[in-house]
């Protein structure tokens, strides 16, 4: 009799098993169609669409690396309910007007982003976390967060590395060529943080994004910074 039990509860496992992973399956064959087939019109879905050429045409971060770069939880959310991170679009120039107060974003020009329902986000969501591509230049649990003073990140971050010249640590204060970056230790994984700063031509060959060649020290600042204002600590 023992036998028998332990011969059904593994029979029954293996059916629980073949039964989750053709549903894993489904789901990301059908996350694979929608990204391969509605998202590549916006985003890059490898790295041979990223030339010079086709990197303008882009109206979307590429996606061939998500798995490296995004946070699922965040992806998944997002993608039910979008909102803008970068406010001049993924190349500010062409969205921007000239007027006799400066320049400005023509919002107008700036497609939003469709919106999932919750079964679309998840697939989708779980396809993305498959593409990790240049996941060997991420340093496994590289990044040790610490607490840092939100007056002495700010500066660091607008004034000592002037990043705020391309990207915002607040909404509506500094650049708009780049992402905002009030949110970005939520939406992006920290080792990946660290590791796109270091150089983020290894990510992206044409990558509008400047190779600073800074020390590990002065990143891991930059990064307890990002911690800080994404409401994290």
């Amino acid at each position: 009799m023992h036998s028998y039990s332990r011969f059904l509860f593994l029979f029954i496992l293996t059916v629980l098993g073949a039964v989750w992973g053709s549903q894993a399956g489904a789901q990301t064959q059908s996350g694979s169609s929608l990204v391969q087939g509605e998202c590549a019109a916006c985003h890059a879905v490898s790295a041979s669409q990223l030339t010079e050429k086709g990197r303008m045409a882009q109206k979307g971060p590429a996606l061939f690396y998500a798995g490296t770069k995004y946070r699922r939880d965040w992806v998944m959310k997002w993608l039910q309910d979008p909102v803008r991170i970068r406010p001049g679009g993924m190349f500010a120039g062409n969205h921007t007007i000239v007027t006799e107060e400066g320049d400005e974003i023509d919002a107008g020009s700036l497609v939003p982003h469709p919106r999932l329902d919750a079964k679309q986000a998840i697939d989708v969501a779980d396809y993305l976390m498959t593409l990790t591509a240049h996941a060997d230049v991420v340093r496994a649990q590289e990044y040790k967060p610490k607490k840092v003073s939100k007056r002495m990140g700010a500066m660091n971050f607008n004034k000592f590395k002037g990043c705020s010249s391309c990207h915002q640590d607040e909404p509506e204060y500094g650049g708009v060529s780049g992402p905002e970056l009030y949110t970005a230790y939520s939406r992006l994984k920290a080792d990946f943080i660290v590791a796109y700063i270091r150089n983020p031509l290894v990510w992206e060959g044409v990558s509008l994004m400047p190779h600073s060649d800074l020390k590990d020290k002065e990143i891991y600042k930059l990064v307890h910074y990002l911690k800080l204002i994404s409401g994290e600590e």
